[in-house]
């Protein structure tokens, strides 16, 4: 089952995919920076963005980065935005979703739920075992570790 982790964002979008049979496999990752000035324009953009990867490569899930409190209003605000379209796109492509905290996502890929972006990377790589010299953007990275926290859960679900 493929799975499409996000991290959301108007400035920077960060994707990953991975496939979750036979094993944990990279699939692509990386990150979209819309470059205009105009917010509706960004927006717009983003779901384009997120419109062709699905398209490409079919995802049978889709896990994006939850809202957390951030001390810079204008940021959180913008991001929410995002998590908007994104959220809105994902429903009209019939993908679905499933959500988690960054506090989650560490907690799950790393087993610590304060762990550094250094630990989430290592144990993304480990997990999933990256292409050597990749070179990966830190949002790239956690939509990487978002579509693993998916992953996670599709399986505990499973055993239920």
């Amino acid at each position: 089952m493929k799975i499409l982790g996000i991290d959301p964002g108007t400035a920077r979008l960060g994707y990953g995919l991975i496939e979750t049979k036979p094993s944990l496999q990279y699939i692509d990752c990386g990150v979209f920076e819309p470059r205009t000035p105009d917010s509706g324009q960004r927006l717009k953009l983003v779901s384009d963005k997120l419109v062709e990867l699905i398209n490409k490569h079919k995802p049978r899930l889709a896990v994006v980065e939850g809202l957390y409190f951030s001390t810079n209003k204008k940021t959180a605000l913008s991001v929410a935005e995002a998590r908007g379209v994104i959220i809105l796109t994902l429903t009209q492509k019939k993908v679905p979703l499933m959500e988690f905290t960054p506090n989650q996502v560490k907690s799950l890929v790393t087993g610590w739920g304060r762990s550094d972006k250094k630990n989430v990377e290592l144990a993304v790589g480990m997990t999933i075992r990256l292409p050597q010299n990749l070179k990966v953007h830190d949002d790239a990275m956690d939509a990487l570790a978002l579509a693993l926290c998916g992953s996670f859960s599709m399986r505990t679900v499973g055993k239920r």
